[in-house]
């Protein structure tokens, strides 16, 4: 697994180098701003890039506008934002670079190599990662949204789940449900959430930044 850090702190991509080299990660190369990690990619793309959402010059959104471009540039490359603070608005605009291949973790997250080793992993392998963390939060701070509120506690859950990146498999394990009765609650909150098959939409992805969106 090789990846790219961009962030402007030159210290905390350092350590964050350091601690990845520790699960077998290989840090590939780093910048302190998007015009030099374009350059970077112009000669080297590897399987994933960790970059900052605040970055100069404003320090606001910077590193979304940053990941849009990349996957733009680069359709293939996993994308990992980080972030201090768990913003729902951040979360819906990162999920609507692409439904695949994007994460979301807080920068508390970064001191446990295993969890950011684990998030480049499902990451690079085209799923959409969501701190668990942020999920929490947004999930206690959602307003009333019609379709979101029949949806059952169990139903629940698992749209949860759902929103941290588990595949129905992880989410079957960690609610000790079959996986066919997850793919069973997964059918209804499409149908609670009017989600109908389309071929041109990934309803997954749909549920998850309804959401989402409600948290805001």
């Amino acid at each position: 697994m090789r990846i790219m850090l961009c962030d402007d702190s030159a210290l905390f991509r350092h350590g964050v180098a350091l601690l990845l080299q520790t699960v077998g990660v290989e840090v590939a190369g780093q910048a302190g701003n998007l015009a030099e990690l374009h350059e970077l990619l112009a000669t080297d793309v590897p399987d994933a890039v960790i970059l900052d959402i605040r970055m100069p010059p404003t320090f606001t959104d910077e590193g979304l506008a940053g990941a849009a471009d990349l996957r733009a540039a680069h359709p293939g490359l996993g994308l990992l934002v980080l972030s201090t603070y768990a913003e729902s608005a951040y979360a819906r605009q990162l999920l609507e670079i692409g439904p695949s291949g994007v994460g979301y973790l807080l920068k508390d997250r970064v001191d446990d190599a295993a969890t950011v080793r684990d998030a480049l992993s499902r990451v690079i392998a085209g799923e959409s990662v969501i701190d668990s963390e942020i999920v929490s939060r947004l999930f206690t701070r959602r307003t009333a949204v019609s379709g979101l509120d029949s949806l059952t506690e169990r139903e629940q859950s698992v749209l949860t789940l759902m929103a941290e990146g588990r595949s129905n498999v992880a989410i079957s394990r960690r609610l000790h449900l079959g996986v066919k009765t997850v793919e069973t609650h997964i059918a209804a909150i499409f149908g609670k959430l009017g989600l109908e098959p389309g071929a041109d939409d990934n309803r997954r992805v749909l549920a998850v930044l309804t959401w989402v969106q409600s948290g805001g």
